[in-house]
């Protein structure tokens, strides 16, 4: 038996959509305010991310359904149907909306570490690239030259943490769970930006596009551990490179040339442009893909055309588009902004996750690629601990 060549896949879209604004962003604040504390949040969140993304791909390439699809047909009670479908709009548009709004102040960042002298509402030129572009649907092209220029700036992030030569015995300290006073916001923030609510309905999409055979499944399983480690090893230089430079020294993040500072052991000067054009390109490529991603996912549960020329299917991308551009035009702050869409998306995660669990137990659907009792257990463990620590950053965030 010849042995199958294997292929990066659509897992490398799962990871691209966490290594954007929201990731870097997160993980330079978690590293200045917190040093390696939060490193146990991190590896947390990129184990939970390959168990979930898992269930997403194995439920897209058994059953040739994305997960919007699969939900719409294992609830027959109207009622019922009715109710799950309320909940995950609501949690997909307001975790989307949040999202794009990040997306949208990211990019802007970018453009306003590029064009420091130039006094332009960034947002909005934003929106209307992206607009333009999903309304031609001619995006693919042009998402994946984005993605060349994000991979470059994580690339700069991992030779920086290599050259900075980060304190070893600090950095697995902080694989023992602490959070230190002030952190739980920046804890479920993590989680929120790297096990993306979305991406457990674009990637079983995805999958199904590729992979038409339950046999592909090993393919399937390398396609996704590989891709969401490297997008873990990546987060981790985030937090690593930012502890260096930043932790205990009192300083105030609000720009993108803050953040810049440290990727000068390696980038010198070029810093804040590197990390300027790595943001725009992080941010325009997921301003397209979060809209799509909340189309895919309404359009698959009420049966709709996804093609992208159905009026409906548009509707509601524009509806998550402009959505972004209001919280992106609200007057915070756009490290502010970026930070609340991951604590909003980690919050609204075990919804999600809960219904996929669901759905991967059903052996009408899956037959003997259902879960095994680790992966339910494991599943359940996942759910359980983002419950609580959302609850815990409600509780802090209130009171």
């Amino acid at each position: 038996m010849t042995a199958k060549r294997f292929s990066i896949g659509p897992a490398a879209l799962v990871a691209a959509a966490f290594i954007g604004p929201g990731t870097v962003t997160t993980c330079t604040l978690a590293g200045a305010n917190f040093g390696y504390a939060l490193i146990w949040a991190l590896v947390f969140s990129v184990i939970a991310c390959m168990l979930l993304q898992e269930m997403s791909a194995r439920l897209g390439v058994v059953t040739q359904q994305g997960l919007g699809e699969v939900l719409k047909s294992q609830f027959n009670n109207p009622v019922l149907k009715a109710v799950v479908f309320g909940l995950v709009a609501v949690a997909i548009f307001i975790g989307n909306g949040a999202y794009e709004g990040g997306n949208i102040a990211g990019a802007a960042l970018g453009l306003d570490a590029l064009l420091p002298s130039v006094d332009f509402p960034w947002p909005v030129l934003i929106v209307a690239m992206a607009f333009l572009i999903l309304v031609q649907g001619s995006y693919q092209v042009l998402e994946k030259a984005l993605i060349v220029l994000v991979l470059l700036m994580s690339l700069a992030f991992v030779t920086t943490f290599v050259m900075t030569k980060p304190d070893l015995a600090a950095l697995f300290s902080g694989l023992k769970p602490q959070v230190p006073e002030g952190a739980w916001l920046t804890v479920i923030a993590l989680v929120g930006t790297t096990v993306v609510p979305y991406n457990l309905f674009l990637h079983a999409s995805a999958v199904k596009n590729k992979w038409q055979h339950a046999d592909d499944l090993p393919q399937v399983r390398k396609d996704t551990m590989i891709s969401i480690g490297v997008g873990g090893l990546i987060s981790l230089a985030v937090i690593s490179t930012a502890a260096a430079a930043f932790f205990g020294q009192q300083v105030a993040i609000n720009s993108a040339a803050d953040m810049s500072v440290q990727l000068q052991p390696l980038l010198g000067s070029w810093a804040a442009i590197s990390m300027g054009v790595g943001l725009f390109a992080a941010g325009i490529s997921s301003s397209i893909t979060a809209p799509l991603a909340a189309a895919y996912a309404i359009a698959g549960m009420l049966g709709w055309s996804s093609d992208g020329k159905d009026m409906r299917f548009k509707l509601v991308w524009a509806v998550v588009l402009f959505s972004g551009l209001l919280l992106s035009l609200s007057g915070y702050k756009p490290i502010t902004i970026i930070w609340f869409a991951q604590i909003a998306n980690g919050i609204l995660l075990p919804l999600l996750a809960g219904f996929l669990l669901y759905v991967m137990n059903q052996s009408n659907l899956l037959g003997k690629y259902r879960n095994t009792w680790i992966h339910n257990l494991l599943g359940a463990f996942v759910i359980l601990v983002t419950l609580f620590l959302g609850g815990k950053s409600l509780y802090f965030a209130f009171t």
